[in-house]
């Protein structure tokens, strides 16, 4: 039997904790829930959790605070559940190391597809380290085996998702993908309402290595510049 997989839920509204918790409990999961930022990160150091499923708005220390320190002790995948519209506060979310986001009002449907989605990413990476391989893209340069990343010989420090992206990217410099194929191949699904999800990402990236770096084909996708 394979192993149980344990998610910390951390969510102040208690209708909304007990919904994740339940769904995610008939679905096979160890679940554990806090409901304030000191709580989370009592419960991560005790519990070990193989994803967060983590709320932005947390009384006390926020999401993002929580996030920080989660990532500072230990990497682990971390979905940001938002209901701030902002794309800004998207962005700060994604730079402190959430993988992924998900916005207010959601569907459990669609929560535990990103859920099982994002573990399946995490361990694809872990095989993919494995083959030891540096790609260069003008004066980008990607260490997959170690997961890093160097423009110009500096090293750019990029979350787990942002890495994932790139790496796709560049495997066909040039190569323009659409943000639906994108959505396929690096969170492992594929649903219109969620490209913008590929659009927060990307400018992620481009903040962390340069406004060129990955060009816009408007109403296609993107692409790696070749330089």
């Amino acid at each position: 039997m394979a192993e149980q997989r344990r998610i910390l839920v951390v969510e102040d509204d208690v209708t909304i904790a007990l919904a994740v918790r339940n769904r995610l409990a008939a679905e096979g999961f160890d679940v554990r829930v806090a409901g304030d930022g000191q709580d989370a990160l009592i419960q991560y150091g005790r519990a070990d959790p193989d994803l967060v499923i983590l709320d932005r708005l947390l009384p006390g220390l926020d999401g993002l605070e929580v996030c920080r320190r989660m990532q500072a002790a230990r990497p682990v995948p971390v979905l940001m559940l938002t209901a701030l519209g902002e794309e800004t506060d998207v962005l700060v979310g994604l730079g402190v190391g959430a993988d992924d986001y998900l916005a207010k009002p959601f569907s459990m449907r669609e929560l535990v597809a990103r859920i099982h989605a994002l573990l399946r990413r995490v361990e694809r990476a872990a095989q993919l380290a494995a083959e030891d391989t540096v790609i260069r893209v003008g004066e980008v340069e990607i260490d997959t085996a170690a997961r890093r990343v160097f423009v110009g010989g500096a090293e750019a420090q990029l979350t787990r998702t942002e890495f994932d992206l790139l790496r796709r990217l560049a495997e066909r410099p040039g190569q323009v993908f659409e943000r639906d194929r994108l959505l396929s191949d690096v969170w492992g699904f594929s649903e219109a309402a969620a490209t913008r999800t590929v659009d927060s990402h990307v400018r992620a990236l481009r903040r962390k290595l340069g406004s060129d770096v990955v060009r816009t084909v408007h109403g296609v996708g993107y692409a790696l510049v070749r330089r």
